[in-house]
């Protein structure tokens, strides 16, 4: 099982670079960020922009993957976001791990005056994102008239370094997103409360790719597991509760810190990877 790492981006630029290298330098297969503008329980916590911190990290981390777990879909025209994470896959070298979800945050869209649909038209919406992302990434030019989204002769040039392209990570956990899971992942996040509610989403992947015709062991397995470094037993918990992860079936577990984690709790989750 691989353990890989998240830091919320809601420090000061210095904790996060920090952070990135000291990551990097422990050995961790992939570091993370995530997209909000506000934050997630105090709207007036300052958060930087996922995307363009991404781009920094790109090059601040040397070895490991990088990705945003996830974007937001209504955040962004799809078109725009296959630009954007063409250009951090070139700045990393072809270490970009492309992660998108439905987005949930209310608060953030009706501040910045961004639509924020029902969730089963935001579902929809990422479903047709991905279609359009895929395509740009693979094709000369897209004409594509969709329910949300409309190219004409859309071009993404350069393609991506990865061929044919970056992976894509889907947060799902309801069926109606494991289904849009099934139909575009090379890898399933969700985030956890407990290895069960994990394990019948699971459960419900396998029954999505079934629906698709896909074969469900060709979709990585992840989980989002959250740890606050300034409860140690709450830390501990969560660090204790791998070895369940592991034995249902979780081949990737991202452990997301909110509080920026010291050396040696880093360095104590990398041995444990």
């Amino acid at each position: 099982m691989q353990l890989s790492v998240k830091l919320a981006p809601t420090f000061d630029y210095p904790v996060l670079e920090r952070f990135w290298q000291t990551a990097d330098d422990l050995g961790f297969p992939a570091v993370w960020n995530y997209d909000h503008f506000y934050g997630l329980v105090d709207h007036a916590t300052p958060t930087h922009e996922g995307w363009t911190s991404l781009a920094a990290m790109a090059v601040v981390v040397r070895r490991a993957r990088v990705g945003c777990l996830v974007t937001g879909v209504t955040y962004r025209n799809p078109a725009v976001l296959a630009k954007m994470a063409v250009t951090v896959d070139h700045i990393s070298g072809g270490r970009l791990d492309f992660g998108l979800g439905a987005g949930w945050h209310e608060g953030e869209h009706r501040g910045y005056g961004i639509d924020f649909p029902p969730p089963g038209q935001r579902v929809a919406m990422v479903d047709e994102a991905l279609t359009v992302i895929h395509r740009l990434w693979t094709e000369e030019a897209v004409d594509f008239t969709g329910r949300f989204f409309t190219l004409q002769q859309a071009r993404c040039d350069p393609k991506p370094l990865q061929r044919p392209h970056p992976p894509i990570v889907v947060g799902a956990s309801q069926p109606k997103m494991l289904r849009v899971a099934a139909k575009h992942a090379d890898e399933w996040n969700m985030p956890s409360t407990s290895a069960q509610e994990w394990a019948a989403a699971s459960s419900g992947l396998d029954d999505a790719c079934a629906a698709e015709g896909r074969d469900p062991s060709s979709i990585r397995r992840g989980v989002q597991l959250f740890l606050y470094p300034d409860q140690p037993d709450q830390v501990d918990a969560q660090l204790d509760s791998l070895t369940e992860y592991d034995r249902l079936g979780c081949q990737h577990v991202v452990l997301s810190f909110y509080q920026p984690p010291d050396e040696e709790l880093l360095a104590k989750c990398a041995e444990l990877a």
